[in-house]
């Protein structure tokens, strides 16, 4: 009788190739997005101590960089809009006038259909309480009147020529009042990527300090999830699906492994998972101090989140993999 099991999975792990020929997970880059946070003026070209190989970019600097991020193969980006002034009604968000819907109009001419160019909407860089939606006298979001103004600037958005639509809100119904003005207004095509399970997270620290967003007071935690929640995400995640979600986000990604597990199995629309500001952050420190190989740490985290059963990943490290050949 031979002594030795029979089943060896080391046979499938000896060579580099062996190991690519029966991987069950993998990075596509094709599915990876770039987020960019565009602010006025001209020239500029701003570091962001907090995240590190980030910068902040005026829009014809913003035009050199996907044309750089192009080259390297990268099509798909996110905007994320600083305004100069701010409200107490966000009027700032949308319009012709508008700090994205200007960049969408140039980055558009420029490159046509050769980039994706999703929008990030919400209020709070553009409220000068920096909650993310309009405020009562009393200090409580409203719910309903935020939807309007989200819904008035998806549609400015769109007119201007994004690819897609991102609310990142949380507010209730949202997705279904801005499906609702889009479709209104002609653009029944312009699809939406909704941040469904968008959890209050220690997470977004360098993402505030980058995009000057951090409420003046108090928390987000009446509208973005409690993080002991989880079946709390499915309510949110289905409840984006059938208001005309066309693809649905988690948010941050990799504290939230178990729940993008489970909306894989639950729901049928792509699954997205934003690899946020902290998770980026953190893997860069740690390889800045000794701790971590970046590549081989970033790519490791890469892979869990796609395994765990997001299709689609924003990551500040897009750009680094490409040009790097991460992979």
């Amino acid at each position: 009788m031979n002594a030795y099991p029979l089943i060896r999975p080391r046979r499938l792990r000896m060579t580099p190739a062996l190991r690519a020929l029966v991987a069950e997970s993998s990075i596509k880059k094709e599915k990876l997005i770039q987020p960019h946070f565009v602010v006025e003026g001209s020239g500029q070209t701003q570091e962001i101590a907090t995240l590190p190989g980030i910068c902040r970019q005026s829009t014809d600097t913003l035009v050199r960089q996907v044309e750089k991020d192009l080259a390297l193969g990268i099509r798909n980006h996110l905007l994320f809009g600083l305004p100069e002034s701010k409200d107490d009604h966000a009027s700032g968000v949308c319009g012709e006038h508008s700090l994205i819907f200007r960049t969408l109009r140039e980055l558009k001419k420029h490159f046509g259909e050769d980039v994706l160019l999703a929008t990030d909407l919400c209020l709070c860089a553009y409220t000068d309480h920096g909650h993310c939606g309009l405020l009562s006298s009393g200090g409580e979001i409203l719910n309903d009147e935020t939807n309007e103004v989200l819904a008035r600037a998806a549609v400015s958005y769109a007119e201007a020529g994004a690819d897609l639509i991102a609310p990142s809100d949380m507010m209730d119904g949202r997705v279904l009042a801005i499906r609702n003005a889009l479709d209104a207004a002609g653009l029944k095509n312009t699809p939406i990527m909704s941040y469904s399970v968008k959890y209050a997270s220690a997470f977004y620290g360098p993402f505030r300090d980058a995009a000057h967003s951090a409420p003046a007071s108090g928390d987000r935690k009446s509208h973005q999830m409690d993080i002991r929640n989880a079946r709390e995400a499915v309510l949110e995640a289905l409840q984006d699906a059938a208001e005309g979600a066309d693809i649905l986000m988690v948010k941050p990604a990799l504290p939230y492994l178990d729940v993008i597990a489970e909306l894989k199995h639950r729901v049928t629309q792509p699954l997205a998972a934003y690899q946020v500001s902290g998770e980026y952050a953190s893997l860069v420190f740690a390889a800045r101090a000794g701790a971590a190989d970046l590549p081989a740490a970033a790519l490791e985290a890469l892979t869990a989140i796609s395994r765990a059963g997001a299709e689609i990943i924003l990551s500040y490290f897009t750009r680094q993999l490409h040009a790097e050949r991460w992979i």
